[in-house]
């Protein structure tokens, strides 16, 4: 087959492909059959629109086959109030069960967050899993060193963040960092990448949302983030691949409680034109 072509025995000629195509890279006009463009398979950021759009499902496209595109089920969609739930009830899990978080368990979660959307479909998020309550460990107390840094430094900035406080019950045995969570994950892509950032903040709360649906919590481990920024015994101790970089990190387990009730947050701040 070629790069991308209709099946013309089940096409229904009625151009959805071409339309919602974001690179008009399908030509379509009525009575003929969607073709593309002679540029096509160089232009094309494989995002699945084409064949995601067709009701016949007669798009045919050389590296999204349809075998690997799962229909749709109308009846799993979420109502408004069940949606309005779900995003309300979410909280910031600081207390975990002592409980190990099963390797496939982890698998399938990361597999739901790469389908968060990424600039120009790069899908350049790469992941960092730990689990190991040493290694968990080691990177609290240098964290720990970062604050110590920070406040001796920058320590302006560091009070501004409350780091005197956090580092005073860090050393006192409270992990203020990881809160004994069982497992870190870290999403890291290419310095390089322009999109790296948003890519791996929007997967990271992908993996957080999906998170509740098998009964895990998580929270992002904002000290730790800012420590991999720039505090290099950190990046020594993740040890990402050459010109990679940590754009977030986040603890996950089971939640040690159980909340009843969504508290209100801040009326929304909009401006309409």
């Amino acid at each position: 087959m070629t790069f991308i072509e209709a099946n013309q025995q089940t096409c229904s000629q009625d151009g959805l492909c071409s339309a919602a195509c974001p690179a008009k890279l399908i030509n379509f006009s009525p009575g003929a059959y969607p073709a593309p463009i002679a540029e096509a398979e160089e232009l094309c950021i494989r995002c699945g629109h084409c064949v995601a759009v067709c009701p016949s499902s007669s798009l045919l496209h050389a590296e999204i086959p349809l075998a690997n595109c799962p229909k749709i089920r109308p009846e799993l969609f979420l109502n408004p109030e069940q949606c309005e739930q779900f995003l309300r009830s979410r909280r910031s899990i600081r207390n975990y069960r002592d409980k190990p978080v099963p390797r496939e368990t982890l698998q399938e979660l990361i597999e739901l967050a790469r389908y968060a959307p990424t600039g120009h479909n790069t899908q350049s998020v790469e992941w960092l899993v730990l689990s190991d309550r040493e290694d968990l460990d080691k990177l609290v107390q240098i964290v720990g060193q970062w604050m110590r840094w920070m406040l001796t430094n920058m320590k302006e900035f560091a009070l501004s963040f409350h780091m005197d406080k956090a580092l005073a019950r860090l050393e006192e045995g409270d992990d203020v960092v990881l809160r004994g969570a069982p497992v870190l994950v870290v999403a890291h892509a290419a310095k390089e990448d322009p999109m790296a950032q948003s890519s791996c903040t929007i997967a990271l709360t992908y993996l957080e949302l999906a998170a509740t649906a098998m009964e895990l919590g998580g929270c992002w481990a904002g000290y730790l983030n800012a420590a991999a920024s720039t505090f290099p015994p950190m990046q020594q101790a993740l040890g990402l691949q050459e010109g990679h970089q940590c754009y977030g990190a986040m603890m996950l387990g089971y939640p040690k409680f159980r909340y009843h009730r969504m508290p209100e947050r801040k009326t929304p701040s909009i401006t309409w034109r």
